[in-house]
């Protein structure tokens, strides 16, 4: 799907192809490789600022490459996996993701997705986070996919009902955030704390006694 795009834009697509054909070498194909490159880059194709796309279709496909990989012991995890689902996946989700990565100073590795993506993270959530020292500027909406799902060992869902697969041996929880979208930047701020105390809980929980945060 890249004769979507334009041919600058197609040539760093192709410059990225490549660089996922190097990692990945030995672990998947080049067709199964160009297959989730392919379907990542239809999946963003709607993204609001064009410029970033190569960027955002390489993170995803990336990560969805990771996962698999992941999941069918073809890469061993280091780390505990964490995923996080609401609706839009430009919002909760987005918070409770950069919070952990924040607070596991990669300790733990965290995904985010959406079940209904939307083109951009919310202004206001944005800022919120911007206010306590974490920038969002270069994460985007991704749509929730099977592999990501299956590489967690926690999930956790915010508002998103049963989009999210269940399969066996996993931690799954449901957090009952209220939805940032169309509150106010103070609002968003309360539901920022909400989310900070549950995702310090849960870090607690994945490495007891190995960390010990603050709030952001």
């Amino acid at each position: 799907m890249t004769d979507l795009f334009d041919p600058v834009t197609r040539h760093r697509i192709a410059d990225d192809l490549q660089r996922l054909h190097d990692e990945f070498r030995g672990v998947f194909s080049e067709q199964t490789i160009d297959r989730y490159v392919a379907e990542s880059t239809e999946a963003l194709s709607g993204a609001r600022v064009q410029l970033y796309v190569p960027i955002f279709v390489h993170r995803f496909a990336r990560e969805r490459l990771l996962a698999l990989a992941q999941a069918e012991g073809r890469i061993a995890k280091e780390v505990p996996e964490v995923l996080f689902v609401c609706v839009h996946n430009s919002g909760r989700s987005q918070m409770a993701a950069a919070l952990l990565t924040h607070y596991s100073a990669g300790r733990v590795h965290v995904r985010s997705a959406g079940s209904a993506p939307t083109d951009e993270i919310l202004p206001t959530v944005v800022h919120a986070l911007m206010e306590v020292g974490i920038d969002l500027k270069q994460e985007f909406p991704k749509p929730l996919t099977n592999e990501v799902v299956r590489a967690a060992d926690a999930v956790i869902t915010m508002g998103c009902g049963d989009a999210c697969p269940i399969y066996p041996g996993k931690r799954y929880e449901d957090w009952e955030v209220v939805d940032p979208a169309g509150r106010s930047l103070e609002e968003v701020r309360t539901i920022r704390s909400d989310i900070d105390h549950r995702v310090r809980v849960l870090l607690e929980e994945l490495l007891p006694g190995e960390v010990s945060v603050r709030p952001a």
